[in-house]
């Protein structure tokens, strides 16, 4: 990765940074070259305070850190993007981010997680675990539980079991994207299809 550094004359760059999962922008800080090498070395991030003519690292007086998970560089070598996991409220008033935005995930998103998960388990296979047993079981123990769980989903809605809806609601997703998963699909893939519909 090749920064330019002297582009704005004083040998610094902005650094936006951005928490990993829920992608909300936190706040904007400026690195020099020795602040980036920190950086990456600690995985923390650590900015060059211009106040203070000096290194900080964020949350070494708060212990409020953000935890480095992908670092990009913009098409002029001039700007960073830092993906982080921040360790409580990034800004120095409290707030979530620097903007005073909550930074409270997006629930839909989950799926994705769940999604990762779900490819993680199929290809570790670990013992013990219910994905891989179904995994190993194969097309027909998936399909069927599908089927299972969307006449119980269905059972909970006619009934106004709100409480057991949900809940079956949820085993039936799980299992539609185990099945995804085993058949070379995402949940981004039907994701894809209904917004191709939706034009």
């Amino acid at each position: 990765m090749q920064i330019d550094f002297n582009k704005m004359g004083n040998g610094l760059v902005p650094a936006i940074i951005q928490d990993a999962k829920t992608n909300k922008v936190l706040m904007l800080g400026y690195m020099n070259q020795e602040a980036y090498e920190k950086t990456k070395e600690e995985k923390r991030v650590t900015f060059y305070s211009r106040t203070k003519n000096r290194l900080w690292q964020k949350g070494e007086t708060s212990s409020n850190f953000l935890l480095v998970e992908r670092i990009l560089l913009d098409c002029d070598q001039d700007t960073l993007l830092i993906y982080a996991t921040p360790q409580g409220p990034t800004c120095h008033k409290g707030t979530d981010t620097c903007w005073g935005e909550s930074n409270t995930p997006n629930d839909i998103l989950f799926l994705s997680e769940l999604q990762d998960f779900i490819d993680q388990r199929k290809e570790e296979m670990p013992e013990g675990s219910y994905t891989t047993h179904l995994f190993n079981k194969g097309i027909r123990k998936i399909t069927q539980k599908v089927g299972e769980e969307a006449v119980e989903t269905v059972i909970g809605a006619m009934a106004n079991d709100n409480e057991n809806f949900l809940y079956e609601g949820a085993d039936l997703l799980y299992h539609l994207i185990v099945l995804l998963t085993y058949k070379g699909y995402r949940i981004e893939d039907l994701v894809r299809e209904l917004r191709s519909r939706h034009k």
